[in-house]
């Protein structure tokens, strides 16, 4: 039996900055306008003006996904030099109000401002998604289950938001404590089978609480069109390098479930109120702190529960042809996240505009 492929597909969603005031500006959508000559349907703008994403095609592996995600940045820092403009990487902005941010005209937008009012206006956000390719949606929907434990530990690496509207938070993903003002965000719950999901989102549809299932915007979900497990927990990151990085631990994590599975061995599953409080401690702490491990029933650093998730998938790596992208995580604990590295700058220049020129400068890196 040939061995899935677990293809890959990396969206990025970047801030369109002002070189004079460093503050978040409004694109006009000539960068999407001038993007989709050359890049079609790979970019896109997003419901505030000063937001554009950028997504991958299918990759059918790493090494692909990093020559596109390299490309896609090369072209949108271009794009955006070209009209005045320079581009940054990530999950907030330093010092912008969302108050003074405009919104993309457009009816799927308005209907969002309609229903969900400031929650939306203020969700000046920006994160990195990951889809991986799956067989069936019954697979996504074991995966969903299983995968949900890991998502602490993603998130405490991709954490890169420590500043909201001028302030220092005290959190290094600000973020995800932004995002969690709309429904349905955060960790899913457990699903039994694709059957009881479907039936979930066919609910919310046919009571009015949502159009589609793409409204559902939880930190990990399978599709509702495609037969790929999309995970949205992660910051924007810093790094071209970064961003790889944590793809191919993401992919590494499917391939490991899997390779469980058809072994009939399963990972145990978790309540998602004990995985909530993971999350919690990597929203404030990223890396720094400690999490829980529920096997052992103590708090254990967080660096050393990233380096045991390492080991975990250590065994599929190569078939992958992702060892040196999944070891440049060792790389990320030593230098920090992009929240620790922000915070430095900020503690040795006290200057929220040498902030932002330092995450201008580390968006460009390595390209």
């Amino acid at each position: 039996m040939a061995k899935p492929v677990f293809t890959l597909g990396i969206e990025e969603e970047f801030q369109t900055i002002d070189p004079e005031t460093r503050d978040l500006r409004s694109h006009m959508s000539q960068i999407v306008e001038g993007g989709q000559m050359i890049l079609q349907e790979q970019v896109k703008a997003e419901m505030h003006q000063s937001v554009v994403e950028v997504g991958t095609t299918i990759c059918q592996n790493i090494e692909e996904a990093r020559h596109q995600v390299i490309h896609l940045r090369q072209q949108v820092i271009e794009l955006a030099d070209k009209v005045g403009l320079k581009i940054a990487a990530a999950g907030t902005h330093p010092f912008s109000r969302w108050q003074d941010q405009p919104i993309t005209a457009d009816v799927r937008y308005d209907k969002i401002v309609e229903e969900l009012q400031d929650a939306a206006r203020s969700n000046l956000v920006f994160g990195m998604h990951v889809h991986v390719g799956l067989e069936t949606r019954e697979l996504g929907v074991y995966m969903m289950n299983s995968l949900r434990y890991f998502l602490p530990h993603i998130f405490a690496l991709s954490t890169n938001s420590p500043f909201w509207e001028g302030r220092e938070t005290g959190y290094k993903s600000f973020r995800t404590k932004v995002f969690e003002r709309f429904p349905r965000t955060g960790i899913p719950e457990h699903f039994a089978s694709a059957s009881e999901y479907d039936e979930y989102i066919a609910l919310l549809v046919k009571t009015g609480c949502i159009d589609n299932g793409k409204k559902i915007w939880w930190d990990l979900r399978l599709h509702p069109f495609f037969n790929t497990i999309e995970y949205r927990v992660c910051d924007m990151m810093l790094r071209a390098d970064e961003a790889i990085a944590l793809a191919a631990v993401m992919q590494a994590l499917v391939a490991k479930i899997y390779k469980l599975r058809i072994s009939n061995l399963s990972f145990r599953q978790y309540r998602k109120a004990l995985i909530n409080e993971n999350k919690w401690r990597a929203a404030r702490y990223g890396i720094a702190g400690k999490m829980i491990d529920f096997g052992k029933q103590e708090e254990i650093p967080t660096r050393t529960l990233i380096l045991e998730l390492l080991d975990f998938v250590d065994d599929v790596v190569d078939d992958l042809g992702s060892r040196q992208e999944v070891e440049y995580v060792l790389k990320m604990l030593e230098m920090g996240t992009g929240a620790d590295r922000q915070l430095a700058v900020f503690r040795q220049t006290g200057d929220l505009k040498q902030v932002v020129d330092f995450i201008v400068a580390e968006t460009s890196f390595g390209l």
